[in-house]
């Protein structure tokens, strides 16, 4: 690379000082003849630069096909395990001929017309006993929802529908005690007496 810059700044010192005067025709007449071959040479620079700079391209492409393919096994895999139950042993018997499984605890309903805070005390209990995660727990409280209840999904983005946090936040404003404190209030404040009382 460096024999083609020597020999372009040759090429253009040649240009400049041999064009530039004009003093000399025979400096002049041997600028005509280097000025094709300073233009070849330059343009041998061109191509080189260009097939590097493809190869380099090709060598980032190659590269970039092989992390994509890595990041969507990756990918599939995690999809994969997340959509698998959990396969863990729930107990690690301390004898292997006394064997036994914990029972599992059959997961509970809400629809809303019923007190949250109770509601969220026993599925609490249920997901303790069953020996589920966060996202098995956010998932069995999706299903479990019915009526009014369901209808708080909604609101939440689909791809926040098995953030437990989220869901439980969502209940919680819509259902929890603040709620019924301020629908306390409302049905108070409505209410009117009967006559003779």
């Amino acid at each position: 690379m460096a024999r083609y810059i020597e020999r372009d700044e040759f090429c253009r010192d040649e240009e400049i000082y041999g064009e530039g005067t004009g003093r000399n025709e025979e400096r002049t007449g041997r600028n005509e003849e280097s000025n094709p071959r300073c233009k070849r040479k330059i343009e041998e620079v061109r191509n080189e630069f260009q097939r590097k700079i493809e190869e380099v391209e090709d060598k980032v492409q190659v590269k970039m096909e092989e992390v994509e393919e890595k990041v969507q096994v990756r990918i599939g895999d995690l999809e994969k395990r997340l959509s698998e139950p959990e396969d863990r042993p729930i107990n690690f018997p301390a004898n292997p001929d006394l064997t036994y499984s914990r029972p599992t605890v059959k997961s509970l309903t809400f629809d809303g017309q019923t007190s949250w805070t109770v509601f969220k005390t026993q599925f609490d209990v249920v997901s303790s006993a069953n020996g589920w995660s966060n996202f098995v727990k956010a998932s069995q409280l999706v299903t479990s929802l019915r009526g009014s209840a369901a209808e708080v999904l909604q609101g939440i983005p689909s791809d926040k529908l098995t953030d437990l946090t989220t869901i439980e936040n969502a209940l919680e404003a819509r259902f929890g005690d603040s709620h019924l404190t301020q629908f306390y209030r409302t049905e108070l404040k409505t209410r009117r007496q009967k006559p003779g009382y």
